[in-house]
């Protein structure tokens, strides 16, 4: 009930409230206020009825009626993406889900169905690849459960029973050695001591290739993580932490870089690294595979020299499937080794 008195400069309405504890509300049993000071006491009581009809709602709804699927989003963002390698995709992709109108930021959690999310899946493999579709299913999912498991906004993950489209091949792309030549005749590699951005990219190239190491774990690793026979990776990555062994080719390869940058070993940025491969790769003509194909080429390489459970080991898999991935040696050269 509003409370009104009467005050020097006119009267003030205060309004006190709560939730019933089994109402189900997000406010269940918290107490709400609001007050007021008017020129005149019927300003103040048709305030107050206004705001009586509010609190009411406000404390007599659920969270899936009162919280919007905007709201939702950004809470996952502030409380679950902050602590994630992946941080900056995902935040990426909460602020296109926001602003995606088959979704609809809006709309209350209680009101997004497993059907409406399902003609938002369809509208999307018009747009984009169904590996990225899978990606994105896989965070609203992971929103909804958060909603589900920790909150307790919703009693059923909308996203759950969404079928996902299916899984594409894995790439099986394979870097010839005539166009590792090329690559580096494009970048005019040399194997005196690196003097700037295009070489450390050359050098970026071969290491990868006799490692195997990822772009990220590349660009991220310091001088004091090499030793002798072996480097150590960051961990931040989507890898975790790990040793990678270097043959007397690779180590004189990273001791190319040696005076290039005081801390980092090659000194470059991820992205520069992929924008000048890119580039380079269209100035000596070739096309149809990535830097991270390196990492494809370097596992077929050196898998015919390695066991098995080595191979892992110096790659980071926890499962040897993995290894099948990765290996993509042609039948013909299978041939040649039977």
């Amino acid at each position: 009930m509003a409370s009104i008195t009467k005050t020097a400069s006119g009267y003030r309405a205060q309004i006190k409230t709560r939730a019933n504890r089994d109402s189900g509300s997000a406010l269940a049993n918290t107490p709400l206020r609001s007050s007021g000071t008017f020129r005149t006491r019927r300003e103040a009581e048709a305030w107050a009825a206004q705001e009586e009809t509010r609190l009411r709602k406000l404390v007599t709804e659920t969270p899936q009626e009162r919280v919007t699927f905007g709201e939702l989003l950004g809470k996952y963002a502030e409380e679950v993406s902050v602590h994630k390698r992946g941080r900056r995709w995902e935040e990426i992709r909460i602020e296109a889900l926001k602003r995606d109108p088959l979704l609809d930021a809006s709309r209350k959690i209680g009101d997004i169905s497993s059907e409406m999310i399902g003609a938002w899946r369809n509208a999307r493999l018009a747009q984009v690849k169904p590996a990225t579709v899978i990606r994105e299913l896989g965070l609203l999912s992971a929103v909804f459960e958060f909603a589900r498991r920790e909150l307790k906004w919703i009693k059923e993950n909308p996203a759950k029973d969404v079928r996902r489209p299916a899984s594409p091949d894995h790439r099986r792309v394979l870097i010839s050695r005539s166009q590792v030549r090329g690559m580096l005749s494009a970048m005019k590699y040399s194997k005196r001591q690196c003097d700037s951005v295009t070489q450390a990219v050359a050098v970026a190239f071969l290491l990868a290739l006799r490692t195997g190491m990822r772009a990220g774990e590349i660009c991220g690793l310091t001088w004091d993580r090499v030793f002798d026979g072996y480097c150590k990776t960051s961990g931040k990555t989507s890898a975790a932490t790990r040793d990678v062994p270097l043959t007397s080719k690779a180590r004189r390869t990273i001791e190319l870089m040696r005076g290039f940058d005081p801390v980092f070993v090659f000194g470059i940025k991820t992205a520069s690294l992929d924008a000048l491969f890119r580039k380079y790769r269209s100035r000596a003509g070739l096309s149809g595979f990535t830097f991270h194909d390196s990492r494809h080429t370097a596992a077929t390489w050196i898998a015919r020299k390695l066991h098995i459970l080595d191979l892992c080991l110096m790659f980071g898999w926890s499962n040897t499937k993995h290894a099948l991935i990765y290996y993509n040696a042609p039948a013909s050269d299978i041939a040649r080794q039977l």
